[in-house]
């Protein structure tokens, strides 16, 4: 037994890649959380329409407050004017309206509701409404755009990332780097073939979810379609990253909370401006940001593509820079 003990000791301490992903990725990740999760500082913009002063001045000390002269009749009024709620009232008493159930949402009505609080006595009943709020009112509904994204994203990523590995260990793609085929043409290959059954796995996910568990989908199924197929070709491309950089199926597997955690905050999980130190920013480095920030619009506001057309741009251009970066990294197999 101390043998095998010593064995595999001696194994970690050769194999520094797994030692240190075994160490620090725990860290890495932790940290994210307590950046990410931790103290936001976010003060709720909130626009008020024929409030009394006493309650405007009140609600200052909780929120950014702007006052309207006129009562916003459009639709889009919140979402247009980075507006978190909108607060008039009438014989039937105080109307909130807000864009979507989300922290931002709740940050507006905590500083509402203890505005209410301090005033004494306490003002008119409060009458939420939501812009946009899925039908099925569930949070399964409110959620779906970030599962069927991350889920999706997630088997895909093992799935091309495993296939590249065990390539490599077959000595397949070594085999076929002896040849005169460009390591465009290999990468192309590998990311097309895996990316067209990941493809049909992302169709799949997305018709099971809209017509078989009956998922709220306000906009178009084909649209939802769409974003889901580039980010099965953005996991694949990833997938094909790590593996390159990668010596064995466990390094791959430590690799995963690496790869994938950090991409969740991003995915419309938590309100991209409401984490703390610009971290959000970082959004735009995850594919996972684009594909479930479009499902969104597409599934819980209806929106076209007209309004989506500038996150499947965002996807494009990933998967193409993920593209060059893989026919690069191969260079560690094969000088051209």
């Amino acid at each position: 037994m101390l043998s095998i003990v010593k064995r595999i000791i001696g194994q970690m301490k050769n194999d520094q890649r797994s030692l240190g992903l075994l160490l620090f990725a725990p860290l890495l990740v932790l940290t994210l959380l307590f950046f990410i999760l931790g103290d936001s500082n976010y003060l709720p913009k909130i626009a008020v329409y024929d409030m009394n002063e006493k309650f405007v001045t009140e609600l200052e000390n909780h929120a950014a407050v702007s006052e309207e002269t006129e009562k916003p009749e459009a639709v889009d009024y919140l979402e247009i004017n980075g507006i978190d709620a909108l607060i008039w009232s009438d014989s039937e008493g105080t109307h909130i309206e807000l864009l979507e159930k989300n922290s931002k949402s709740a940050a507006a009505i905590k500083a509402i509701t203890d505005t209410n609080k301090a005033l004494q006595p306490a003002q008119n009943e409060l009458i939420m409404d939501y812009v946009y709020e899925t039908s099925g009112d569930n949070q399964l509904d409110s959620l779906a755009y970030v599962f069927l994204g991350v889920i999706s994203f997630f088997f895909v990523f093992i799935l091309s990332e495993m296939s590249f590995v065990r390539e490599r260990f077959g000595q397949t793609l070594e085999r076929m780097l002896m040849t005169p085929i460009s390591r465009i043409d290999v990468i192309g290959g590998y990311t097309l073939g895996y990316g067209l059954l990941a493809a049909i796995q992302s169709v799949v996910i997305i018709l099971y979810a809209v017509y078989v568990l009956q998922l709220q989908v306000e906009g178009s199924v084909a649209l939802c379609t769409l974003v889901m197929i580039l980010m099965a070709f953005s996991a694949v491309s990833v997938g094909a990253l790590v593996s390159i950089f990668a010596n064995n199926e466990l390094q791959l597997v430590q690799f995963i909370p690496v790869i994938i955690i950090p991409q969740i905050f991003f995915s419309g999980l938590i309100p991209i401006d409401t984490i703390p130190f610009g971290l959000g920013n970082l959004c735009y480095l995850t594919p996972i940001y684009y594909g479930c920030t479009a499902l969104e619009m597409i599934m819980i506001q209806g929106k076209g593509f007209l309004a989506i057309w500038p996150w499947l741009v965002g996807s494009v251009i990933f998967i193409g820079v993920l593209f060059l970066v893989n026919v690069t990294a191969l260079k560690k197999y094969r000088r051209l």
